[in-house]
């Protein structure tokens, strides 16, 4: 357990090492979208399907509010009796729009994820996974104030401008891949790292096609743990790192759970609480209540970033929701005495 932990503080002392800031979407519950953080991470849970839906609202303190909303579906399967060998096939949504002139993201991911167990004795995988699919960025320019519209130093909608804009929506395909490494350890603790590639295609998202914008690759590091500290309690980990562009940025943080009713390992009643704190930007106190297959998980990003005195500590509130189940299907990973699994 010692050495374990010794691991986990290297690692966040590493990430810590030089951070700045991300350029994509992300949520303050990554550990909820495990496909938004790593193609390579669908289907490391309890279950033969989940589905994860996320929204997210930004800066209403500051500016015009971000809004942001996600769901995720995993479905995971053998692929035979004679086999502990998993295929897990995911879809990833989501919706993200900014500012006054309501600039905004959605995508469309398929997710296929391949897990090769590499161990007879106990749950150890080598996950290697992909997603693919169309992104649209679009705005709209009525709803932007330009020089030009002020006129003696009052502003008019009616007033013209010079400002044209002949393409307000640009859709482009976009690539993602990685590989995790799933098992379990002494005491009953599961754990993963995993590490991927986002974007590697260079996808030009520029409204004008003459601007050679594109968007930047991004690498990524993943790791979790899950550490019984009792029979109705265990301590969990998360944590991300990951540089595009030049930036990096890192996030992590725990969760304590308690079984508050437990009819069987996978029939329980749990409450959890913890902290994440994403580098020079928000402390995130989390609470999530687990009810059978349910769960919703609350979260607010108290900003300590350089916008905290205009925001007031005001970042964001965040809500998901969640559930998973085993099916009752042939191939279904109940009937295996093995599995990558998760918390």
């Amino acid at each position: 357990m010692k050495f374990l932990f010794k691991i986990i503080l290297v690692i966040f002392c590493w990430i810590q090492a030089s951070i700045v800031y991300s350029q994509d979407i992300n949520f303050s519950q990554f550990y909820e979208l495990p496909m938004l953080r790593n193609p390579a991470l669908a289907g490391i849970f309890a279950g033969d399907i989940r589905v994860t839906a996320g929204y997210r609202n930004q800066w209403q303190s500051v500016t015009t509010p971000y809004q942001t909303e996600a769901l995720g579906a995993e479905l995971k399967f053998s692929l035979g009796q004679n086999t502990y060998d998993f295929i897990t096939l995911g879809l990833q949504l989501t919706n993200d729009q900014a500012g006054d002139s309501k600039l905004s993201k959605t995508q469309i991911l398929p997710v296929l994820n391949f897990h090769k167990s590499v161990n007879g004795e106990k749950d150890s995988y080598i996950s290697a996974g992909v997603m693919a699919g169309a992104v649209q960025q679009r705005f709209d320019p009525t709803k932007l104030q330009f020089d030009d519209q002020f006129v003696n130093g009052t502003y008019s909608p009616t007033n013209p401008t010079r400002q044209t804009f002949n393409n307000t929506n640009v859709t482009y395909y976009d690539v993602a891949a990685g590989l995790s490494f799933s098992s379990v350890g002494i005491n009953d603790i599961h754990y993963y790292f995993g590490i991927g590639l986002f974007h590697f295609t260079n996808p030009k998202v520029a409204f004008i096609q003459t601007n050679d914008i594109k968007l930047n690759p991004k690498f990524v590091v993943n790791f979790g743990l899950s550490a019984p500290t009792s029979d109705e309690d265990k301590f969990i980990l998360y944590g991300d790192f990951f540089t595009q562009g030049g930036n990096k940025q890192a996030q992590g943080g725990f969760l304590y759970s308690h079984d508050l009713m437990q009819y069987g390992e996978d029939e329980t009643i749990s409450i959890a609480a913890g902290a994440f704190y994403r580098w020079n930007d928000a402390v995130i106190p989390v609470v999530k209540l687990d009810y059978y297959q349910l769960g919703i998980g609350i979260s607010y990003d108290v900003n300590v970033s350089k916008l905290k005195t205009a925001s007031q500590l005001r970042g964001g509130l965040e809500v998901t929701l969640s559930y998973k189940a085993y099916l009752n299907v042939l191939n279904s990973s109940l009937n295996k005495t093995r599995c990558p699994v998760f918390f």
